[in-house]
């Protein structure tokens, strides 16, 4: 039986086990992304959320509510160009077991379907081959390298450019 995978926009009342399972998370997401770790942290993420040009996902496994990780569709631009970045992590206990693809794959339907976008973007630092897997089983194609990209961790890392487009053969 394969397990019920639900998104949802993320929320204030998410804090405890959002804060407590990023605590949790730390040495899977080290040095990949710093996830919020305490109640401000936590506050500072969720506002960037405006439901229009960002927005905030928690995965969570349907039957039980546990929180398997989140994603964010960020940046979004309309007009001609209708794109945004995609941003995610999942938390301990639930990485490598196929819930973030199912959570993928809905975000992605979602940015299509019902916010019109034509294109998704994720970076990716070379190195995480976990995170390269999940956007290459979702139907991204590697676009090019990026070097001195994002700063993550108080380092400026290189980052491949993974993009999907509404309408290809292998969008999700």
């Amino acid at each position: 039986m394969t397990t019920r995978i639900t998104t949802r926009p993320i929320a204030i009342s998410d804090t405890k086990l959002f804060v407590a399972a990023s605590r949790a998370s730390r040495d899977l997401h080290k040095p990949w992304v710093t996830a919020p770790c305490d109640e401000d942290a936590f506050n500072r993420y969720v506002a960037r959320f405006d439901g229009k040009l960002n927005h905030g996902f928690v995965v969570h496994i349907a039957s039980s509510g546990e929180l398997v990780g989140a994603i964010n569709l960020t940046n979004i631009v309309l007009g001609a160009f209708r794109s945004g970045y995609l941003g995610y992590f999942a938390f301990s206990g639930f990485a490598g077991r196929g819930f973030m693809q199912q959570g993928l794959r809905a975000v992605v339907q979602h940015a299509f379907r019902d916010l019109k976008l034509h294109r998704l973007e994720a970076n990716i630092q070379p190195g995480n081959a976990s995170s390269i897997a999940l956007v290459r089983k979702c139907g991204f194609q590697k676009e090019g390298f990026s070097p001195a990209y994002l700063k993550i961790g108080g380092r400026w890392r290189d980052h491949e450019r993974w993009a999907i487009v509404k309408g290809t053969a292998n969008a999700a």
